[in-house]
């Protein structure tokens, strides 16, 4: 079957062609790594870590590049002292590298847990200075940008001058751009208020700088991406993944550097998932409104009734498309809990074995199959896919009560591709119940109590919890990332 992907430049489903034939490249934005990885980041790494396995699963080799900006981001152009790096550095009391590091491990901790695949390459921004300075100066060289005040901007006016068009990607024009331009510190700087920094000149109380032919500063946020893109998979490559919100500015500036730079489009297919919302409504930390990833997985929440595993959270998240808004609630989780439980409960009766075959089957595997794959290849609609494998699913429990017939060679067949599609592409897991998670989701029970026991100043209650815990051999150890604790 031909891959369909949608594709966020053109606006339409178009067969997958890969510049090498069966071989893949594939470059995803990664995150920010200033604070803790948020759920609606999860869904879109979760969303390109399906798209990752359907590809391996189709027959492709895939070279998987996603980054991590650990430099200077700065969304606006605008004051360095808006640095987010800096400014999480200044309320922590930490180095800027101490943040990095701190968040990046989250980060790991966070998709490792949802059980996402790693990719075959995690650069860096701060580990290619060298290489963002050279694209810098050689789009200086051919004149789509400019130096100002240490600073160097990208010439959009030039650049649309020149027969191009910045905008293309997000279907916005030069004068609807012009006109929602707000005023911005730095933009005195510029040639055009659209112009958008490649390197930033970074002011006395700048920590993270790095010296350059312009002087002491750091690179611009859309730069990183199109300087270890190129690195890793060539001047053109196939696909570019990243969240909905991330088309204009970022990808729109990407496309416009690597036209610029190198005279062709960068990427043949643009991938964007779309946004998680919490009960209707955009999860905001201002609103309150607002969940992280291991607070869903604990329950240590106010939305959720109890904790959900990952495995659960993960099903829930497949269950909607990629390019469409997933809508997460309290009832929603329940049911996909219960549709988990089923899934893996035929899985289970499956891998067993325990049916009668017959010389027949009263179930179309082919058929069945084709429908499977006409999903994934159909700009990998994992709903559509879910709801054939529980056709598969409610046959399983009808041969198990003796109400549907199987042959031997379909019985393995059904049982290959079921294990297939359930644990390689959807990348669930089976939930094994063991002492151990038991031990752990107590203690996170008692922690939390205490915590919050100790924000009412009830320090009578929180020295007893913690003392009788030690009495048991458990010692609860507090530090600056929250509350731990080890067996004695």
């Amino acid at each position: 079957m031909e891959l369909k992907i949608y594709n966020s430049l053109s606006g339409e489903k178009e067969i997958f062609r890969p510049i090498h034939e069966n071989n893949v490249g594939m470059y995803v934005c990664g995150p920010t790594v200033y604070s803790n990885v948020h759920l609606g980041n999860v869904r879109t790494f979760m969303s390109f870590d399906f798209i990752y396995r359907s590809l391996v699963h189709l027959g492709y080799k895939v070279r998987y590049v996603r980054n991590i900006t650990d430099a200077g981001h700065l969304t606006d152009d605008g004051d360095v002292d808006n640095d987010r790096f800096v400014k999480q550095s200044r309320l922590e009391k930490l180095e800027p590298m101490e943040i990095v590091q701190k968040y990046t491990v989250d980060f790991h901790k966070v998709l490792d847990t949802f059980n996402l695949l790693p990719p075959t390459i995690e650069p860096t921004a701060t580990g290619h200075i060298l290489e963002q300075i050279e694209l810098t100066q050689k789009l200086i060289e051919k004149g789509f940008a400019y130096e100002s005040n240490g600073s160097v901007y990208f010439d959009v006016l030039e650049y649309n001058s020149r027969g191009l068009n910045y905008g293309e990607l997000s279907r916005r024009n030069i004068e609807e751009l012009f006109a929602n331009t707000r005023d911005l510190d730095g933009q005195n700087e510029k040639k055009n208020p659209q112009d958008f920094a490649l390197w930033k000149a970074a002011s006395p109380a700048h920590i993270m700088r790095w010296n350059s032919p312009w002087g002491e500063g750091f690179p611009g946020w859309h730069l990183e991406c199109t300087a270890m893109s190129t690195k890793y998979l060539g001047e053109k490559f196939d696909i570019h993944g990243g969240g909905m919100d991330l088309k204009f500015p970022h990808h729109e500036c990407e496309v416009a550097q690597g036209k610029a730079c190198n005279g062709t489009e960068p990427v043949n297919y643009w991938l964007h998932a779309n946004m998680l919302t919490m009960n209707g409504q955009r999860m905001s930390k201002s609103t309150g409104n607002y969940i992280l990833p291991m607070e869903l997985v604990a329950g240590n929440n106010d939305f959720f009734e109890k904790p959900f595993h990952p495995a659960i959270v993960r099903f829930n998240f497949l269950q909607a498309h990629y390019r469409s808004v997933l809508d997460i609630s309290n009832e929603a989780m329940v049911a996909s809990e219960k549709g988990f439980q089923r899934l893996m409960e035929a899985m289970k009766l499956l891998s067993g074995f325990g049916f009668l075959t017959s010389d027949s089957s009263t179930f179309d595997i082919s058929a069945w199959k084709e429908k499977c794959y006409t999903a994934l290849t159909d700009d990998f609609n994992s709903p559509i896919l879910i709801s054939h494998l529980f056709e598969a699913v409610n046959f399983i429990f009808k041969l198990k009560d003796g109400k549907e017939t199987v042959t031997e060679a379909e019985l393995k067949e059904l049982q290959h591709i079921m294990s297939g599609f359930v644990y390689e592409v959807l990348g669930l897991q089976n939930i094994e119940e063991n002492n151990n998670e038991k031990l752990d989701q107590t203690l996170q029970v008692l922690i939390e109590l205490r915590n919050q026991a100790r924000k009412s100043k009830n320090f009578d209650l929180s020295d007893q919890i913690r003392d009788r815990l030690l009495a048991e051999g458990i010692e609860l150890k507090d530090g600056r990332e929250g509350t731990t604790y080890s067996l004695s």
